[in-house]
């Protein structure tokens, strides 16, 4: 797992930027910053979306802290078919098929022959956006 996972500083993080919140990765979508108190250090409250259950998760901790950042890959794949609420698709590089669920957002949007990309992290992949068709 350590091959997965980078290491950042708390105060780099921006939103729209991936990270781990109880190990889960997750999109950051906000951040609030309190200023220093007088016995303490700034503190950073961090609120992401999972990019695989699509759950709201928060994070509270020192601006000065360290955070895990998941490596995501991002690859074009083929829909080659779609039964009920799976699609089966096809690594555009390898050649390599598989089934992933279709996220809420892209459903009914989804044709066989579309190029869509897939984000992958952690051993775990979902489909992001379409490209194509």
């Amino acid at each position: 797992m350590s091959d997965e996972v980078a290491h950042a500083s708390a105060k780099d993080v921006k939103i729209g930027r991936y990270m781990l919140i109880d190990g889960v990765p997750c999109k950051v979508i906000d951040i609030e910053t309190s200023s220093p108190g007088k016995h303490g250090s700034a503190k950073m409250r961090i609120t992401g979306i999972g990019i695989f259950d699509g759950q709201k998760k928060t994070l509270l901790q020192p601006s000065h802290g360290d955070i895990e950042v998941p490596i995501i890959t991002k690859k074009k794949t083929q829909v080659v078919s779609i039964s009920g609420d799976n699609v089966q698709l096809m690594d555009s590089e390898t050649y390599a098929v598989f089934e992933l669920p279709i996220p809420d957002e892209l459903k009914g949007r989804l044709a066989a022959g579309a190029e869509v990309e897939v984000i992958e992290a952690m051993d775990r992949k979902a489909v992001s956006r379409i490209l194509s068709g």
